[in-house]
């Protein structure tokens, strides 16, 4: 295996899918926000949800890499609870959930493991 094939392997293990969902599009950006101040994203901060018409629910999402965490976030607050959905390697999912303890109250709310991967479920509260 040549190195710049490890290079990618090592930079998507350390990358993260996050889904908001069942929020309003403000607290989805909290969230975002709030994930910015700890990591790299692929969403500027000026690439806010918004609501879309449409019988469905909105899912917002957004891939933050975890490899070079920054700043502890303040606590931040939330209309109502939110759910997220992380998805990726299982240190940097958890060490991703870990980063949202300071800003949020964070419980588990289900799992699904793969090979390599991990989904993980979270209801997030007002700190």
């Amino acid at each position: 295996m040549d190195s710049a094939h490890q290079e990618t392997q090592v930079e998507h293990a350390a990358e993260v899918t996050v889904e908001c969902t069942g929020c309003k599009a403000e607290d989805a950006a909290a969230i975002f926000t709030v994930l910015r101040t700890c990591f790299a994203s692929d969403r500027d901060a000026d690439d806010a949800p918004r609501e879309t018409a449409g019988a469905g629910p909105s899912v917002w999402t957004a891939t933050f890499d975890v490899n070079q965490p920054r700043d502890t976030p303040e606590p931040t607050r939330l209309s109502a609870p939110c759910t997220v959905t992380l998805q990726g390697g299982y240190q940097a999912v958890d060490q991703l959930r870990k980063a949202l303890l300071p800003a949020f109250v964070v419980s588990v709310a289900g799992t699904a493991a793969g090979d390599q991967e991990e989904e993980v479920s979270l209801r997030l509260e007002s700190r």
